[in-house]
């Protein structure tokens, strides 16, 4: 286990979003859910067992670590690879799609823009984007251009790769923060609000302020969404790590009792709070409920080697 500083918020990046997605799983598509039926649930469960957000997750990392950097046709090729080993792991209609297409000939370039018109602005692009933030975190125009390559593999919508981007970004910021630093949760919005280049992201930001102190959990979803859309769940997921910055347990847990696309809002939440605070604000009875725990942990030693 390591120690505090960058590869202790590396691992917690990683392993605080395969936690967030292994028990989102177990209320994904679900209405809003108290407090503590979500607090039983994590003590109930004898194995977190993520799905096709930490598995595609993990063939980004892959990718990365083998390239040592970014490379379209190498990172394509982890992500059908882990695909056809495990195909079981919930994953959406999409990416079997342009896998076959690719497989067949078609360019990763152009597969996904040919199966929906205009491209797809789902969030499958944003779920998987924690490796890039924490690669590029020290280089934010960098770390746009290979979100938005990265995303455009299966997302090629304006919306699915700016939710992408700015997933990223915000996983960079917390990275980029002392975990004792107290967060400023405005200047945090600020960035965010900078570095967006659409109109609907900036809105969202711009709507946290208010919600901050908002305690009715149906307001928040109404406002930021709890849906596959990249634009309704990336905000929200920004929006629970800036509700319970100081706690990973209390992040993923608000994060799940949202409902909805659970297991993507808690996985994307607990990647910028695990960024945050390190892996060992983590619970450990969690951890060690994680499946392929060390496996996870050895691709975040990867990319933080390559890092420094």
């Amino acid at each position: 286990m390591p120690g505090e500083g960058l590869e202790s918020e590396f691992f917690g990046c990683l392993v605080g979003a395969a936690i967030g997605d292994g028990l989102g799983a177990w209320r994904e598509g679900r209405g809003i859910a108290e407090i503590e039926e979500i607090e039983h649930l994590g003590e109930r469960l004898e194995q977190l067992t993520y799905t096709d957000d930490t598995h595609m997750t993990i063939g980004v990392a892959e990718s990365l670590i083998e390239s040592n950097g970014f490379d379209g046709e190498h990172m394509v090729q982890a992500l059908m690879r882990n695909h056809e080993a495990e195909p079981w792991r919930g994953y959406g209609p999409g990416p079997p799609r342009i896998f076959r297409m690719i497989k067949n000939g078609e360019s990763w370039h152009s597969a996904a823009s040919k199966i929906y018109t205009g491209g797809s602005f789902g969030n499958g692009a944003a779920m998987r984007v924690a490796p890039i933030g924490l690669l590029y975190y020290c280089n934010p125009a960098k770390l746009r251009e290979i979100a938005y390559k990265s995303s455009s593999i299966t997302h090629s919508h304006e919306l699915g790769k700016e939710g992408a981007a700015l997933q990223a970004y915000a996983v960079a910021l917390a990275l980029n923060m002392a975990p004792g630093e107290e967060i400023d949760r405005d200047a945090f919005i600020l960035k965010l609000q900078k570095f967006a280049q659409n109109q609907i992201y900036r809105e969202k930001l711009a709507s946290m302020r208010k919600l901050l102190d908002e305690q009715d959990r149906q307001q928040i979803v109404v406002a930021l969404g709890n849906g596959i859309e990249a634009s309704r769940s990336v905000p929200t997921a920004i929006y629970c790590f800036l509700k319970q910055p100081r706690s990973y347990k209390d992040c993923i847990i608000y994060a799940v009792s949202l409902g909805g696309d659970t297991d993507t809002i808690a996985s994307m939440a607990g990647a910028i709070s695990g960024a945050y605070l390190g892996v060992n604000a983590i619970p450990p009875m969690w951890r060690l409920k994680l499946e392929n725990r060390a496996y996870i942990e050895a691709l975040a030693e990867g990319l933080c080697q390559i890092t420094t």
